[in-house]
C-alpha cells in the first residue's frame, strides 16, 4: 500500500510503489480484449526495477553485520543494478565498484560513474570464472581491494525478497486481488522468483508466464531454447547459465522472443503507449501478447505485464533508427532516392583489411597505422591464417589506454573495442552511410565455413569518394 506521507526522508523512501498503467492502443491493434496493465518499474528514482532488490540487499547486509560504514561494495551486472547500486552507497556513503559487460550501454557506465562509482568493463565471450569474466574479475577486484564485499545478485536470498515482499504485493494490492497473468523474465532471476513463489502462494490460479531472449538458456524445456542465435541485443535478462538465486520452478510457461520482436515492440510502446520502456520490456509485452492468445484470455481478465527499466540508458541504441536498420530489425529506406543507394558496399574502393594479432603491442599496432595511414585495424583471435576477429583495434581507443598507464609493450587485445560497428558484404551503400550517420567507421564482414571475419573498414570518406569520383 502506498504510503500516506508528503514529504519524504530520503530518496531511497521513493523506491518502489510504482504506477500500475493500462494499455490501450497495443491491445486494440492485436485485437486483444482482456486488460493489460504496465507495471512502470523505469519509474523508480534511478529508472529499474533493480533498487528494489539492492535496496534489500543492503539493508539485510547492513543489519547482519556484514556491511560496515566505509566498506566498498563490488558487484557484476549488466548495467541497472550498477546505476542502482551505485547511486544508493552515494546516499549512504560507501565506495563502490561495478563491473559491466562490453554489451551494456555507455549511457549505463556514464550514469554509474557520476555517482562516484569506479567502472571496470569485462569482454564477451571470456570465460566467466577467469579472472578477465564476469564472475571472476568481480572476485579478483574483492581480492585486491581491503574491506570490500561482493553484494552478488546472483546469490544473494535478498534478491528474490524483495520482490516476494513488495513487488508481489503491490501488483495484488493494485489489482484488487485479480491477477489472471503476470509476464516477467530473469536476468538475476530474483524478480521471477520472488514474484513467482508469492503469487502462487497468494492466488494459485494466476498464470506466471516468463520471457526469454533467444541466444539465452533460461527457458524450460530446454529443447525450446535450441538456436542459431548466439547473440541478444536485449540486456539485462537471459543468460547461459543460470543464477543460484533463480527458481523456475513457478514458471507456467515460457516464451522465446527474437530481438526484432523484442525491441520493435519497444519502440511501440513508447510510440503508441507513450511509455520510456527500455529493450527488455519489449521482450516481455512481446511475450505478453502470445501468452494471452496461447491461453485465450478474453474480457474480463487482467494481465500485468513488467516494464523492468527506461529509455534513458538506451539513447544510442534500440530508439534509434540506424541502430536499428544495421542489425537489420527494421528496413532502410531511400527516402532522398539516391542513385547510389542499392550499389553493392563492395563496389568501394576501401583497402582490403590489414588484420593484426591480438597479442601485437599497442606500441606496434599504432606504428601500423601510421604506415598504412589508418585509424582502425581489425584484432585477431585466433592467429592470422584464420582470421577470427577479436575486435578493432582504434587509434583513439588505443591512445586513451596508454595514456591511463596502459604499458605500451601490453597486448592489443586489452585496448580493443570488441562491440564494434559491422555489416555483412552483402549490404547496399545506402545501408552503410546511414550506419555512418551515427558511428566513425564500420567493419564489412563475410561468413567463411560459419566464421565471421573482416574484409575491410569503411568510413564516411570512404562513401563520399565513391559517390564524387563515379559522378566525375
Amino acid at each position: 500500500k502506498p504510503s500516506d506521507g508528503k514529504i519524504l526522508p530520503s530518496i531511497l523512501k521513493a523506491v518502489g510503489n510504482t504506477p500500475l498503467v493500462k494499455l490501450n492502443k497495443i491491445p486494440k491493434a492485436e485485437n486483444i480484449e482482456c486488460e493489460i496493465y504496465g507495471k512502470c518499474e523505469f519509474m523508480n528514482p534511478t529508472g529499474s526495477i533493480k533498487e528494489r532488490m539492492v535496496l534489500r540487499c543492503i539493508d539485510d547486509a547492513e543489519k547482519c553485520g556484514t556491511l560496515k560504514p566505509g566498506m566498498t561494495i563490488i558487484e557484476t551486472t549488466s548495467g541497472n543494478t550498477g546505476i542502482a547500486l551505485a547511486w544508493i552507497c552515494a546516499v549512504k556513503g560507501y565506495k563502490c565498484i561495478i563491473v559491466l559487460s562490453d554489451k551494456s550501454s555507455k549511457e549505463k557506465e556514464d550514469i554509474i560513474k557520476a555517482f562516484g562509482a569506479t567502472v571496470e568493463r569485462y569482454p564477451l565471450g571470456e570465460d566467466p570464472l577467469s579472472e578477465n569474466g564476469k564472475y571472476g574479475k568481480s572476485h579478483y577486484l574483492h581480492k585486491q581491494t581491503p574491506n570490500s564485499i561482493i553484494l552478488d545478485q546472483f546469490s544473494n536470498p535478498s534478491n528474490a525478497v524483495a520482490h516476494y515482499d513488495n513487488t508481489a504485493e503491490e501488483i495484488y494490492y493494485q489489482c484488487d486481488g485479480q491477477v489472471d497473468m503476470i509476464i516477467t523474465a530473469a536476468g538475476s532471476g530474483g524478480t521471477t522468483t520472488g514474484i513467482g513463489r508469492k503469487f502462487k502462494e497468494i492466488s494459485p490460479n494466476t498464470i506466471i508466464i516468463g520471457a526469454d531472449p533467444y541466444s539465452s538458456l533460461f527457458a524450460e524445456p530446454p529443447e525450446i531454447n535450441k538456436t542459431d542465435v548466439k547473440f541478444s541485443e536485449v540486456e539485462g535478462i537471459g543468460d547461459k547459465i543460470i543464477p543460484t538465486i533463480c527458481d523456475r520452478h513457478n514458471i507456467d510457461k515460457w516464451f522465446k522472443l527474437y530481438d526484432n520482436e523484442s525491441l520493435n515492440m519497444a519502440r511501440r510502446l513508447i510510440k503508441e503507449e507513450g511509455l520510456l520502456v527500455g529493450s527488455s520490456s519489449g521482450t516481455m509485452m512481446a511475450a505478453a501478447l502470445k501468452a494471452i492468445k496461447y491461453f485465450n484470455l478474453g474480457k474480463g481478465k487482467k494481465v500485468v505485464v513488467l516494464f523492468p527499466d527506461g529509455t534513458t540508458n538506451y539513447l544510442t541504441k534500440f530508439i534509434v533508427d540506424q541502430w536499428m536498420e544495421q542489425r537489420n530489425l527494421i528496413d532502410a529506406k531511400n527516402t532522398h532516392n539516391y542513385w547510389w543507394w542499392d550499389i553493392n558496399i563492395m563496389q568501394l574502393a576501401f583497402k582490403p583489411c590489414q588484420n593484426v594479432d591480438h597479442s601485437t603491442s599497442p606500441k606496434e599496432v599504432l606504428a601500423l597505422m601510421d604506415k598504412l595511414k589508418v585509424d582502425y585495424l581489425p584484432v585477431l583471435k585466433n592467429g592470422k591464417k584464420k582470421r577470427v576477429i577479436d575486435g578493432v583495434a582504434t587509434r583513439t581507443n588505443i591512445l586513451n589506454r596508454l595514456i591511463a598507464n596502459n604499458s605500451p609493450n601490453d597486448e592489443v587485445k586489452n585496448c580493443l573495442v570488441r562491440m564494434f560497428s559491422k555489416l555483412p558484404k552483402e549490404s547496399s551503400l545506402g545501408l552503410a552511410s546511414r550506419v555512418l550517420e551515427i558511428e566513425s567507421y564500420v567493419v564489412i564482414m563475410d561468413k567463411v565455413e560459419d566464421v565471421d571475419i573482416a574484409l575491410g573498414v569503411v568510413t564516411s570518406n570512404d562513401v563520399f569518394s565513391f559517390i564524387e569520383n563515379y559522378q566525375l
